[in-house]
């Protein structure tokens, strides 16, 4: 799949102002790269729970899209639980699929840091929507 056109449509999105790079993705795994500076941190100097989850979130979604053959899918649950605390440098997040179906996949991520200390974990289901034909045929 080539990821030119997506890729460079999200460097105006949530994607571009994390700063996140896909390092590797095909239907198998997804791998997303991230420095984290200052401005990920929260007021203990630890990178934000939300720029961790949005990773995972972020990572989980294009493992979708590569498995789907580029059809993209939204979130319809996240859970995520927090391990380690990850400071600034370089973060690491791998998603996986776990389930599917015709419509929705169920998968998981995880973050580590350069040392590679696991800083955190996610679950997340994933809904496609219907494809226009699909809701087409339904009208008529």
């Amino acid at each position: 799949m080539d990821w030119t056109d997506i890729i460079s449509r999200s460097e105006k999105t949530f994607w571009g102002m994390l700063g996140l790079r896909l390092l590797s993705a095909d239907s198998q795994r997804v791998e997303i790269g991230l420095t984290a500076t200052e401005s990920h941190l929260n007021s203990m100097g630890i990178v934000h729970g939300g720029v961790l989850s949005s990773m995972m979130d972020q990572a989980m979604g294009t493992l979708v899209t590569a498995t789907k053959g580029g059809r993209e899918g939204v979130t319809t649950h996240l859970n995520v639980n927090f391990l380690s605390p990850m400071t600034k440098g370089e973060l690491i997040v791998t998603a996986y699929p776990l389930h599917e179906t015709f419509r929705t996949m169920t998968l998981r991520a995880e973050v580590h840091n350069s040392e590679g200390i696991l800083g955190c974990i996610s679950t997340a289901t994933f809904r496609l929507p219907k494809a226009k034909t699909d809701a087409a045929a339904q009208k008529s």
